[in-house]
């Protein structure tokens, strides 16, 4: 199971120098032996409506943190959700229980440094997805570019995926960027990127086979 871990006290790097004392810093580390079954059955779950609607939404949600922190912050009172019609006069009572509410909510998604993690996996240098075409986007959310798709394909055959890995995905991914042209259509920006990994238009007919 996946525990986020948060500043000094929970787990600094020694060989890291800070003035804050890494207040914010965000680490994930994996326990096999961390969760109940019951908790262990939360989160599969949450991985599962994430996998089958990753296509849809495709951000995290902060699912992960948010199950976390809701159990090291417990929230004093559930409170009902207050709802006005539209001839309904608001009175002070809605209008302090729905703010109790909210405070109840966001202090019990709040770190003990004080902050609110969250993930963020937009930007592709951060965490891109692959799209449904079978490439990848400058962010999250974006439609496939040539930049997005040979930079990715590359770097995960760098990282060791094999040509045919990924359940399919090097294969989808590989041929939208033959059929797009090929990498010697990436953008100059893409090109230099390509050239610093000393990959160059001879070598690319065996990266993209």
């Amino acid at each position: 199971m996946w525990k986020l871990k948060l500043a000094a006290a929970e787990g600094g790097d020694p060989w890291l120098r800070t003035v804050n004392n890494h207040v914010g810093r965000q680490i994930w580390e994996f326990d096999p032996d961390l969760g109940s079954p019951e908790e262990l059955m939360e989160i599969e779950k949450a991985r599962l409506t994430f996998t089958n609607n990753r296509l849809k939404k495709k951000h995290s949600s902060d699912l992960l943190i948010r199950l976390q922190l809701s159990k090291e912050n417990p929230v004093p009172e559930v409170l009902p959700q207050v709802k006005v019609e539209e001839t309904e006069t608001v009175t002070e009572g809605m209008v302090t229980s729905t703010l109790r509410r909210a405070l109840n909510f966001h202090s019990s998604l709040q770190a003990h440094d004080g902050h609110w993690p969250g993930d963020n996996g937009g930007p592709m240098f951060l965490l891109p997805g692959l799209n449904e075409d079978g490439g990848w986007g400058l962010h999250i959310e974006g439609q496939s570019t040539m930049f997005g798709s040979a930079l990715n394909y590359v770097t995960l055959r760098l990282l060791g995926e094999g040509p045919n890995d990924g359940e399919g995905a090097m294969d989808r991914g590989r041929d939208w960027i033959l059929n797009h042209g090929g990498a010697t259509e990436i953008p100059s920006w893409g090109k230099m990127w390509l050239s610093v990994l000393n990959l160059t238009l001879i070598m690319f007919d065996s990266v993209f086979k």
